[in-house]
């Protein structure tokens, strides 16, 4: 009997099982500096969210993990690990002795990544409760990796992100708070952000790096933004005009302005 030879094959594919992505990215151009998303409808009915990159596109999933895995049967990696965490101490009546080993620690911080890419395209889709859902995970995670890394750098490696998945974590929750018209609740969650920065920086013995980090500069524009929606406080309008005629020496509306605050109780 005859050896059958191995046949070449050129590689090509058919016309009609084409699986050339030109089709999709028609009139979606690439825009340097731009982050480009769009929410499309999958062949399997479910919403799933598309992210324009220089190359051609990533593709992700609205709800579990991003690229739609399971790994373990379990929606992601850290819900692995967590349940291996509860069993450990279940069996063990304490957490000592779990640990993560550096190679569990990177695929880790690769879902991690993962996450990351769609908090992004739903903060730019203002989809701010998947926006919130995600970075509070990814928290998680610098958290599990920061207490049972086994290696040093792997505790210390995501740390360097945390303000800012505080940052956007903050940020989308007052932006639901302000879509409502809850301006003084967004202002709170602002200020508990920026002091979660702050405690971040203190903890590592920086705390001159607050004034210099990007991300408490949003936070405070933000701020900005949301006192611009709140009532003026009458007393402290009082106080601005006061000042104001005091400065042009306007004294007699100065003198009216100091009566009526006077009449108020309210402090010069």
């Amino acid at each position: 009997m005859s050896e059958k030879k191995p046949r070449k094959t050129s590689g090509r594919v058919s016309r009609a099982s084409s699986k050339d992505i030109a089709p999709l990215l028609k009139g979606w151009d690439y825009e340097p500096g731009t982050i480009s998303v769009r929410r499309i409808q999958g062949k399997d009915g479910v919403a799933k969210l598309q992210m324009r990159l220089d190359l051609g596109l990533l593709q992700m999933e609205l709800t579990g993990r991003p690229d739609g895995a399971r790994p373990h049967g379990f929606e992601s990696l850290l819900d692995y690990f967590q349940t291996q965490l509860v069993e450990h101490k279940r069996r063990n009546g304490t957490e000592l002795g779990f640990h993560l080993t550096g190679s569990q620690c990177q695929l880790l911080r690769e879902e991690a990544a993962m996450y990351y890419q769609r908090h992004l395209s739903l903060f730019i889709l203002e989809e701010f409760t998947g926006v919130v859902r995600d970075t509070a995970r990814n928290l998680r995670v610098l958290d599990m990796c920061e207490r049972y890394a086994v290696d040093e750098q792997d505790r210390l490696i995501l740390e360097q992100y945390r303000p800012y998945i505080l940052m956007m974590n903050s940020r989308a929750r007052a932006s639901i708070q302000f879509k409502a018209k809850k301006y003084r609740d967004a202002l709170e969650t602002v200020q508990a952000g920026l002091d979660e920065i702050k405690q971040f920086f203190d903890k590592f013995g920086q705390p001159d790096a607050l004034g210099k980090s990007q991300e408490a500069r949003v936070l405070r524009s933000f701020a900005r933004e949301i006192r611009k929606k709140l009532p003026v406080d009458p007393v402290e309008k009082l106080r601005s005009a006061l000042s104001k005629a005091v400065r042009a020496e306007r004294y007699e509306e100065a003198a009216k302005l100091r009566d009526e605050l006077t009449r108020r109780g309210a402090a010069l």
